[in-house]
């Protein structure tokens, strides 16, 4: 499609299927103001594509004819534009994001170049998709005009296959696209949601053997360990259970104590707020009295992960034992084998919505509880709470939200992947892996169905509308992760 000069700053990939990919406008993408440096790293910018020792077209765009393509060499972590099929005066350039396509230095038109007389056709030279040196993430475009025309169009954002090997290594390095090197957290500011993504990341890490984001681990926590209530606390406790498991996954990547310290410091301070109230349980709010599902089982993993890690532990295997025979009994699994969110004020089930989150840190906690204790009756009751979970969350063949919207911001988008964690985590521990199945078949109907030329996903798994963002990517990673992909 085409866009006029006055908003071509503004345009994002559409999530259709990579074959399928068009540029379409977004609402208020930002461009930034400065003029981007040169990059140097197995090469500088600038390089003649002559010397290009390899060359795919990932994307492509069309204006009055002329064929506008992106060209990316692997082996060179590179790329250039071309534009043909037209005529003298027609304009290619790249444009060149470090954060997903979300915004570019607009004024650099990289290696602008125009098409001479007597010829069809004109390329750019390449440049660095990747900035190394500070870490930034890249992604390229490529962009053209035909002649005095105002239209202008450009492809989808992509990149090289540099940490994008494998289904899981893509939507890994998509993520870390929103990662902000000068907050340390993801989307600029997520909190507990940013304790999800940099798990997952870790844990794809884990799973792959790349190790290359490994610097978010200390550049999340030097940047935040004082901010809120310190040692990643807050008024919300379930926000701080996320985050203690976050460094329990950071100290199983490093095996640095200051780590597993501050998950010890998260589950110490959730266990303040243990009380008597519908005969036990934390409260989710230090200032409320509400009782709910996700802040227990995030207690109950988290106190079980931490016995599992510390030799000679008694205190937290204790508490992790008092939550479960706690939780089952509190009346939040209802009938179905679902957990609905929480407790009333008369301490029964309050009948609200069975997120999936709610269904999926159960599994993990009680996954991490039966390596400590070895009693098989926590897989039999993890099992029956997943064969419930998997045949009722489900709607056209994948995994679903209840009441999933087309938007992947806030709170709700990280669900689903904190339920295919917990249930990719209990499926290890079975012997028969009943739920591999259904992970690989949610796995690639994403892969299929959801994702744009820069491997980001959107929130629907089987397709439909939606723009990636953060949240949505984080659970599709902990999907392909769960699903080893």
């Amino acid at each position: 499609m085409l866009v006029t000069r006055r908003c071509w700053t503004a345009v994002a990939s559409a999530l259709v299927p990579v074959l399928l990919l068009t540029v379409l406008p977004a609402a208020a993408a930002n461009a930034e103001p400065a003029e981007a440096q040169a990059v140097c790293n197995k090469q500088c910018d600038a390089r003649d594509p002559a010397a290009a020792t390899s060359e795919r077209v990932p994307v492509t765009g069309a204006v009055h004819g002329r064929v506008v393509g992106l060209h990316i060499s692997d082996n060179d972590v590179m790329g250039w534009a071309s534009i043909d099929n037209g005529d003298a005066g027609d304009e290619v350039w790249l444009d060149r994001s470090f954060d997903g396509g979300r915004t570019w230095a607009s004024g650099s038109r990289l290696g602008a170049t125009t098409t001479p007389s007597g010829s069809r056709g004109r390329r750019t030279l390449m440049y660095n998709v990747d900035d190394w040196n500070t870490a930034g993430v890249g992604a390229l475009r490529a962009c053209g005009k035909a002649g005095d025309r105002p239209e202008i169009s450009c492809t989808g954002w992509a990149r090289t296959d540099w940490n994008a090997w494998s289904r899981g290594t893509a939507a890994a390095t998509s993520l870390m696209m929103s990662y902000d090197r000068g907050t340390g957290l993801f989307g600029g500011n997520g909190w507990w949601t940013g304790a999800n993504a940099l798990t997952a990341v870790l844990d794809n890490a884990r799973l792959s053997g790349m190790g290359s984001y490994r610097y978010a681990i200390a550049s999340t926590y030097d940047k935040n360990i004082d901010a809120q209530g310190g040692n990643f606390t807050n008024d919300y406790l379930d926000d701080t259970g996320w985050w203690g498991l976050a460094w329990i996954a950071a100290y199983d990547a490093t095996g640095d104590e200051r780590y597993l310290n501050t998950a010890r410091a998260d589950a110490d301070h959730m266990n303040a707020y243990w009380t008597g109230t519908c005969g036990g349980g934390v409260l989710w709010n230090e200032a409320k009295t509400y009782k709910n599902a996700i802040t227990n089982e995030l207690f109950l993993q988290l106190n079980a992960a931490l016995h599992n890690r510390i030799p000679g532990d008694s205190v937290y295997l204790e508490r992790a034992k008092k939550e479960w025979a706690w939780f089952q009994r509190s009346g939040m699994i209802n009938g179905d084998h679902m957990i609905n969110d929480g407790l009333t004020d008369a301490c029964a089930n309050n009948g609200q919505t069975t997120w999936t989150y709610n269904q999926g840190v159960v599994l993990g906690g009680l996954s991490e509880l039966y390596r400590a204790t070895g009693d098989v009756g926590l897989l039999t009751a993890a099992r029956q709470l997943a064969d419930a979970s998997t045949a009722r969350l489900q709607s056209g063949g994948v995994l679903r939200e209840p009441g999933e919207s087309d938007d992947c911001t806030g709170d709700g988008p990280s669900f689903k992947g904190a339920y295919v964690r917990g249930l990719g985590t209990l499926d290890t521990h079975l012997p028969d892996h009943p739920y591999a199945a259904t992970l690989d078949r949610w796995a690639d109907a994403a892969y299929a169905s959801n994702r744009n030329s820069l491997d980001q996903y959107g929130p629907h798994w089987n397709g439909g509308n939606g723009v990636s963002d953060y949240g949505c990517q984080q659970s599709v990673l902990d999907l392909l992760n769960a699903a080893g992909q």
